[in-house]
This record gives structure tokens, C-alpha cells and sequence, in this order.
């Protein structure tokens, strides 16, 4: 059985977020932000209005991961992806793009953009897994350590 057959990919909501939170802090290669930065992302009103997906585990409440794109049509930038360390390697982060990803075809996006650190190489093959081409590296695109970053594509039509 897929361990990721357990898991329901649905939208982000306020409730979920102590839980995003936990999961960004804990993980070294995850954007940290703030929760108010959050709220924007949940902020319906908000422009661009961003696609906010969680991985809920079988117990309610028990969030796993969760991932965030921002659409400028007909393009979309993957801004966050994350699964806690105890849900890795289960085909959840993959679960999350494939949803993410037909979310954003639906919406007319045809391009998928992303920058990932040249170091993190579990995400990188997880992105070129799911078809995302290499386009360029933005030096020292990262902090703390300063790192490239590598700009991956991938076409949704």
C-alpha cells in the first residue's frame, strides 16, 4: 500500500497553521516565516491570492506537510514546500505538487517556477522526478549558509 494513500491533500486553513509553523522551524532548508506572513498567504482578499495545500495525516488536526504557490498568470512561483521529518520519503511532497500543480492548470497557469538550493539534493530530484528543467543558478541567492540557488521550470500545458 502507499503510504501517501493515508493522505488527504486539501487547502490550507487558519487551524493549520500553528502546525505549518512547527513543521517550517524544525526543517533547515525551509523558508521560516512569520505567522503573520502566514495569515497573508490564508488571505483570501490578499493579491496575487496564493494556493495553500496541507497533507493531513488520518488523525485529524495532524498536519504533515503543506506547500504554497503564488500565480501571476500564466505563470506560478512555488514558494514553499515542506514535509515534517516524519513523513519524508512517503510520496507526500510529491502528492502536493501533483494537487498544486492540476490546481494552477485549472486556473490557466502554464509554467511552474521555482528556486531550490543547489545543495538540497532530495528536492532536486524530486523536482526533475516530476519533470522541472534546470533554467539557471542565482549566486549566493541564499543566507545563512550563502548558497545558489537553482531556478527550475516546468511546463503545465
Amino acid at each position: 500500500m502507499n503510504p501517501a494513500a493515508e493522505i488527504a491533500i486539501r487547502p490550507m486553513v487558519a487551524p493549520d497553521l500553528a502546525s505549518v509553523l512547527a513543521i517550517a522551524s524544525s526543517l533547515r532548508n525551509t523558508p521560516h516565516w512569520s505567522m503573520a506572513a502566514w495569515r497573508r498567504v490564508l488571505d483570501h482578499s490578499a493579491a496575487p491570492r496564493r494556493f495553500a495545500l496541507v497533507a493531513a495525516g488520518p488523525e485529524a488536526g495532524k498536519v504533515l506537510g503543506y506547500a504554497v504557490a503564488c500565480p501571476l498568470p500564466p505563470q506560478a512561483e512555488l514558494e514553499t514546500i515542506a514535509v515534517a521529518a516524519r513523513g519524508q520519503r512517503r510520496g507526500i511532497a510529491r502528492s502536493l505538487l501533483q494537487t498544486l500543480v492540476c490546481q494552477l492548470r485549472e486556473v490557466g497557469i502554464d509554467e511552474l517556477f521555482l528556486e531550490v538550493r543547489v545543495s538540497n539534493a532530495p528536492a532536486i530530484a524530486l523536482y526533475r522526478g516530476l519533470g522541472f528543467v534546470t533554467t539557471g543558478i542565482r549566486p549566493e541567492y541564499y543566507l545563512d549558509p550563502i548558497e545558489d540557488a537553482l531556478l527550475m521550470r516546468l511546463a503545465l500545458g
